[in-house]
């Protein structure tokens, strides 16, 4: 009872298990609270997602509203006039008055990118700005037709 090897159960005292090496769980620790910090850096360092927040309409005017600048590409075939973007936005319909004429305008949803299509009975010619205003971003595109 007095020595250093473990007794077998022959003495009142019950014999100690083995001392336990929590080497797996301070490394496995270790990596998952060094992945949650790289995730929180990484995100502080990510730019904002491109969010297209406001469509409005004025005369021959569509007025696009974003959160960020706005980097689109713009497409244009037969009387439809389409800007797309990859960002995140909700889908809208209205109608504008080019000329005097109407030309129906519609914002679509393609995975993450989102489409402005406007469609005309005319093919239509667009000129584009884009301007920082109290800290959104607006997108001016004036429609005429050829």
């Amino acid at each position: 009872m007095h020595g250093s090897r473990p007794e077998d159960g022959r003495h009142s005292t019950p014999d100690k298990p083995p001392r336990p090496r929590p080497w797996m769980r301070v490394i496995g620790s270790l990596a998952i609270f060094g992945f949650l910090v790289g995730l929180m850096i990484g995100r502080l360092f990510h730019p904002d997602a491109m969010h297209l927040k406001a469509v409005e309409t004025q005369d021959d005017r569509l007025l696009l509203w974003f959160n960020v600048e706005p980097h689109v590409q713009i497409s244009d075939a037969h009387g439809t006039f389409g800007l797309r973007f990859e960002g995140l936005g909700r889908e809208r319909q209205g109608q504008l008055q080019i000329a005097g004429r109407a030309a129906n305008w519609r914002v679509v949803r393609d995975g993450r990118e989102l489409e402005v299509r406007v469609v005309a009975a005319r093919p239509l010619r667009a000129e584009m700005d884009t301007r920082e205003i109290e800290g959104r971003w607006r997108l001016t595109v004036r429609l005429a037709p050829r």
